[in-house]
């Protein structure tokens, strides 16, 4: 159910385009559009009314003493005064939802329309109460307002002072499945969308691919890549799991570990996420917040969480945790994923716990295709105790890795491959400095100041509108809203060489200028 509320004298076309963005937003979880929901007096508007006729829907209308019944997350004194109601939008689309009703998109603003979609969805086991209830709160800033306190909160297990839970999975705003790559697939734009470090594969590297092609008859033999892995690592080859990138660990892990209450610690890489939901299980969140430096509190995690699934350095955030901090999650019975597909980008590895064997239940997770350039040939490993590798081996394909991949992965632990990673990783801190000099010229810009990965994550407001702009002007940069945790005001950069950085920061200009 889509809910609007706009000023007298308002066209179609502005009431149209906030509620495309709004459903562009809540992605397929909106369904379809049955009706557009408003206050009785603002019914017949004709930017309201004309607007349903395009769609093909009826307009529902409903008084203000009905709406005003109606609990809002973000009520507004001004629409009060004027209406009755704290908010036309998000009321009228709670309440044409009907009995559990859940906010998808809470309100959206442009300068004269308001815009938000409900859906109802069954009540969640243990929930009493019909009334209305509300998606995580993962957006910010309401159309460039401060978000306000909700008037309600959704019950959650165990509440923190320093993270927010989330216990949804039949409907979900953040479309999990969206990557870095679907930016730049169709378009030829200066990519700061995708984090693979650019000139890769190396030649040498190339050339050891190219020679394996020779054996590509035989079946693949994982041994000699496998004994390299955990050579490289200090650790017995039956703590390594060679794996078709890091991606597929992740499926690898929701279908073999019997969990009974995974969380994931968010903003992060989202196939973890998604891997365990697609698996059956109900995912649980916890959201670091911006105003923490999203920094994790290891306190913010529930007690009796079987499985924590965090990243280090976190994609998109680019913040380095404590490897204390991070070790202070272990339990008995508790499986302590992290993933760390970014670490051999740090200067010294630091803070990994890649070779450590005293954390109970850890599990670490590394990929070669971010500073080999090897995406498209899917090599990564998993690092765990014998019985969890014997576990996730058992759920794995026969034959998981191409005979490319292990030649790739054994030539990448050499040792002088990886000084040269060592040396790529101090560049890209100095690649990063530079980047984040140039961004804090913009006062429109704030930026993840503490940034360890290769990529930046940037607040700007209206984000996707200039996202869309600086793909006019040749660059694609990774939208941040698909991310549990952020909104559409954020953007994920890839460091680049100066060269292509200072061209970037030449179009953000522009495109922050053009948009006003």
């Amino acid at each position: 159910m889509v809910g609007v509320g706009a000023r007298p004298g308002v066209g179609a076309d502005e009431v149209l385009d906030l509620v495309g963005a709004a459903l562009r937003e809540a992605g397929p979880a909106a369904g379809s559009v049955l009706a557009l929901a408003t206050l009785d007096v603002r019914a017949a508007e004709p930017g309201i009314a004309g607007a349903a006729a395009r769609l093909g829907v009826p307009v529902r209308a409903f008084g203000s003493a009905e709406l005003a019944a109606v609990e809002v997350p973000h009520p507004a004194a001004p629409a009060l005064a004027a209406t009755g109601t704290p908010s036309v939008a998000e009321a009228a689309a709670l309440r044409g939802a009907g009995p559990g009703a859940v906010l998808l998109v809470p309100k959206r603003k442009s300068r004269r329309v308001t815009c938000a979609i409900a859906r109802s969805v069954p009540l969640r086991p243990n929930e009493v109460s019909p009334s209305v209830r509300l998606l995580p709160d993962t957006h910010g800033y309401i159309g460039g307002e401060r978000q306000t306190s909700p008037t309600r909160a959704i019950p959650i297990p165990t509440p923190h002072t320093t993270a927010a839970m989330d216990t949804h999975t039949s409907a979900d705003a953040h479309d999990l499945r969206h990557h870095g790559d679907a930016e730049v697939r169709d378009e030829k734009l200066t990519d700061l969308a995708v984090n693979v470090r650019t000139n890769t594969p190396p030649e040498w590297l190339r050339q050891r691919i190219a020679d394996s092609l020779t054996g590509l008859a035989a079946y693949p033999d994982g041994r000699a890549a496998r004994a390299a892995v955990a050579e490289r690592h200090d650790l017995p080859a039956r703590r390594v799991l060679l794996t078709a990138g890091a991606a597929e660990a992740f499926v690898l892990l929701a279908r073999a570990l019997p969990v009974r209450r995974p969380v994931v610690v968010h903003p992060q890489f989202t196939e973890p996420e998604a891997a365990l939901r697609d698996a059956g299980h109900e995912v649980e969140r916890v959201l670091l917040r911006e105003e923490d430096g999203f920094r994790l509190d290891p306190a913010a995690v529930p007690e009796d969480a079987d499985l924590v699934v965090i990243g280090n350095p976190t994609n998109p955030t680019s913040v380095l945790h404590p490897a204390a901090a991070i070790a202070a999650l272990a339990r008995p019975g508790r499986w302590l994923v992290v993933d760390e597909a970014f670490m051999d980008a740090v200067p010294g590895e630091r803070e990994s716990l890649a070779s450590r064997t005293d954390v109970p239940g850890l599990v670490v997770l590394r990929s070669l295709t971010k500073t080999w350039g090897l995406a498209g040939l899917r090599i990564g490993y998993v690092l765990a105790e014998p019985e969890t590798v014997a576990a996730l081996e058992r759920v794995q394909p026969l034959w998981p890795v191409s005979t490319p991949a292990l030649v790739a992965a054994e030539a990448c632990m050499a040792p002088l491959a990886l000084m040269e990673a060592e040396e790529a990783a101090h560049r890209i801190g100095v690649e990063r400095a530079h980047l984040l000099a140039g961004l804090a010229e913009f006062d429109e810009v704030r930026a993840v100041a503490a940034a360890e990965a290769p990529f930046v994550l940037v607040r700007i407001e209206r984000a996707d509108a200039v996202r869309e702009r600086l793909r006019s002007l040749g660059f694609a940069a990774r939208r941040g809203d698909t991310f549990p945790g952020l909104d559409r005001n954020w953007l994920r950069l890839a460091v680049r060489d100066r060269v292509t950085t200072n061209r970037f920061l030449q179009a953000l200009d522009q495109a922050l200028l053009l948009l006003g």
